[in-house]
């Protein structure tokens, strides 16, 4: 299992840092659990203690995303949904109602479900030549709305697609020009810059930081309503996806580096 250390490298800033060595940083129940836990303490003294709230990667890895690829084909429907719809789900919508500025520090690659956690974070600066990417259409996935959603408002629609269609990877500096991240250190001074974005944003003035999150996110928010049938309708498009023959196929195609053999069911 994966842990989440947590220290306070700078005034005002504190630091959560995934580790699970085995498995590139996968997402499991309880660093996901922790990261919550983490935020819902933090938050009622955050004025205090984190005015500013980094997320980042032990091992040279950021996070490789969702830990459902060891789930038996038997549990993989029920296992691997639950663990994107609950405690996934609730880590992001704790990093996004944190009230002060969130900073993804990305020291190594960010793929799937890791860079949909980075993305709900406010700002983003990575390691030079590091990849991101998003691999549902490797893997048999049709993705959540609500993290498309992310991706649209951060890089519009045209990158949207390039990034979930293609399902390549792409480098920190072309991250850089699509606005996926905001800035790029080289690894050597990766640690040192982000501290020095989190101490800035952390002496910021408290009642501003937390104003104007607020009416970003709220403006944000306002345009991404769907109609609850048609919220339904994407919903079950996703669970469908995590029943099918191609996602487990999928899922053993990419641990055996090998092209998939689709289908279609």
């Amino acid at each position: 299992m994966g842990e989440l250390l947590v220290d306070e490298p700078a005034d005002g800033v504190v630091r959560l840092t995934i580790s699970n060595p085995d498995k590139r940083n996968a997402l499991d129940h309880p660093i996901l659990d922790a990261i919550t836990a983490t935020l819902e303490e933090l938050a009622p003294a955050a004025a205090e203690r984190a005015r500013c709230l980094q997320i980042t990667g032990a091992h040279g890895m950021f996070s490789a995303g969702y830990d459902i690829g060891e789930i038996p084909d038997g549990e993989f429907e029920e296992r691997a949904e639950r663990l994107v719809a609950h405690p996934f789900t609730q880590a992001i919508d704790a990093l996004e109602a944190f009230p002060f500025p969130t900073l993804a520090v990305l020291p190594g690659h960010t793929i799937g479900g890791g860079l949909e956690l980075a993305l709900a974070c406010d700002l983003r600066i990575a390691a030079d030549g590091v990849l991101l990417g998003m691999p549902p259409a490797k893997l048999g996935l049709v993705y959540s709305h609500t993290g498309v959603r992310r991706f649209l408002d951060a890089i519009g629609a045209a990158r949207t697609r390039e990034l979930f269609l293609l399902g390549r990877y792409i480098d920190s500096e072309e991250a850089l020009r699509w606005g996926l991240i905001n800035r790029v250190a080289s690894q050597g001074d990766l640690e040192a810059a982000a501290l020095e974005l989190g101490r800035e944003l952390a002496a910021n003035a408290p009642l501003a930081q937390t104003g104007n999150k607020r009416v970003i996110g709220a403006l944000l928010d306002a345009r991404g309503q769907l109609e609850e049938q048609l919220e339904r309708e994407l919903i079950e498009l996703r669970r469908a996806s995590f029943a099918s023959k191609d996602m487990r196929e999928g899922m053993r195609a990419f641990a055996e580096k090998r092209p998939a053999r689709w289908s279609n069911e």
